[in-house]
């Protein structure tokens, strides 16, 4: 598990490379068919995470990869769950706020996930064996990954804000996510609202920099899988809204439901 977290580690960090290079060029933004944007920092990373992962002889499932019938994954017992580049809306806006996102799904639940931030360097990541932690890739050529590792800062790194704090959506808020903030307001009184994009909002709330994050919205399976892994252990809850049990990963249909991320 160790060797197959450095790998995926590494594998953000170079996606990250990729994605920067478009990001601080001019690109072009086309249309997928479902009406999403696409830029070519999107399939540079893509590109780059096969390339570093395939080696392993894990089965892969990746946005931009070529989308695989339930028939030909319902079996699978262990796979790779990638989003190359999350908040694609964000990198188009220059704000930042996108992630890399790399998982490990073991019988339908993350085992481990990475969820990186190339514009800050912040890097997040987490397993079931040794729980969640964050660094900053501070780019010294010399400097390894397990020596990143080692000067990591276990999460939660923070403790949970006095003000009862809720992390949403800054591109896709809904009427049902402002009911569910003034359903806070009425239990907490007082209630700090903060936005953001991509996977960070999952690793706020591992953090403990949020309390909560409700999505009330549509969201695909590679958007929230490594940024469960982080969350997950790291102490907090990632659980259907309606059903309360734990997010599930590699369902026929890869859409999931409405979900909340809580720490416990």
């Amino acid at each position: 598990m160790n060797d197959l977290l450095k790998i995926s580690i590494t594998a953000a960090i170079e996606a990250g490379k990729e994605i920067l290079d478009v990001y601080h060029n001019e690109f072009e933004v086309e249309t997928k068919t479902d009406n999403s944007p696409l830029t070519a920092a999107d399939k540079r990373s893509h590109n780059k995470i096969k390339e570093m992962l395939s080696p392993l002889s894990i089965e892969m499932l990746s946005e931009e990869g070529k989308q695989l019938s339930y028939e030909d994954r319902r079996n699978w017992k262990r796979f790779w769950l990638i989003d190359p580049l999350d908040g694609t809306k964000e990198f188009i806006k220059r704000n930042g706020e996108f992630t890399v996102n790399i998982a490990l799904i073991e019988e339908g639940v993350p085992v481990s996930g990475v969820v990186y931030v190339p514009v800050t360097g912040k890097l997040y990541y987490g397993d079931k064996d040794n729980g969640s932690y964050t660094f900053t890739v501070n780019g010294e050529e010399n400097k390894t990954i397990e020596s990143y590792m080692q000067s990591a800062e276990k999460l939660p790194d923070a403790a949970l804000p006095e003000t009862f704090t809720i992390v949403a959506s800054r591109s896709h808020n809904t009427p049902e996510t402002e009911e569910f903030i003034n359903e806070k307001r009425e239990k907490y009184g007082n209630v700090n609202c903060v936005s953001s994009g991509s996977s960070i909002k999952l690793c706020l709330v591992a953090e403990g920099k949020a309390n909560i994050y409700p999505r009330l919205a549509p969201t695909m399976e590679w958007d929230t899988a490594a940024g469960h892994a982080v969350a997950k252990f790291a102490g907090c809850k990632v659980y259907n809204y309606n059903t309360g049990n734990e997010l599930q990963y590699n369902k026929e249909n890869l859409l999931n439901p409405w979900f909340v991320v809580e720490r416990s």
